[in-house]
């Protein structure tokens, strides 16, 4: 592998792309027992060593309400790195151009949701925690979002507003 491999845009992104970096598990993202519905990305972006595919990042714009303002986000999901290349700065590449492309998307902010033990390497990417209860779309209504709500600005002087946050769609 390169020393500084790029990311690309990619054209497509599916279970067998997804599969080639973290293998074909049951629960590749540790998140399967929150028994959440989950929506897929429309953006994706990923790293390659030769021909094989080894970091994703992907993007969907969302409806959220903060308070009683309803605005959108660009969800960041799907993040991630194959086992045998981690510790090489590639989450910080991949997700990188993923943020560059959405701050052309119009949003202020970028989202997403994690378990708890990724929360450092979220902050080390420059990401700040939503330190407040997150609900979410689901079939059956609004829940709780159980996993870490993390958040970047995506363009200068954007601060996460206060109030109630609920996401008017299922997560990304």
């Amino acid at each position: 592998m390169s020393e500084h491999p790029a990311a690309e845009r990619l054209i497509r992104y599916t279970k067998t792309e997804q599969n080639e970096i973290l293998g074909d598990g049951a629960d590749p993202f540790g998140v399967a027992d929150t028994g959440l519905t989950w929506l897929p990305k429309e953006d994706h972006f990923g790293i390659r060593d030769a021909d094989r595919l080894v970091a994703h990042a992907g993007l969907l714009r969302l409806p959220v309400s903060i308070g009683e303002v309803d605005t959108e986000v660009v969800g960041i999901g799907g993040v991630a790195v194959a086992p045998d290349v981690r510790g090489r700065g590639l989450a910080r590449t991949v997700l990188a151009a993923a943020l560059d492309h959405a701050r052309t998307m119009g949003p202020r902010h970028g989202l997403l949701f994690c378990r708890p033990p990724l929360v450092p390497l979220y902050r080390r990417l420059g990401w700040h925690s939503l330190d407040r209860d997150v609900h979410v779309r689901q079939p059956d209504g609004l829940v709780l979002m159980p996993l870490r709500t993390m958040w970047t600005p995506l363009h200068d002087g954007a601060v996460w507003p206060d109030g109630a946050v609920r996401l008017r769609s299922f997560p990304m």
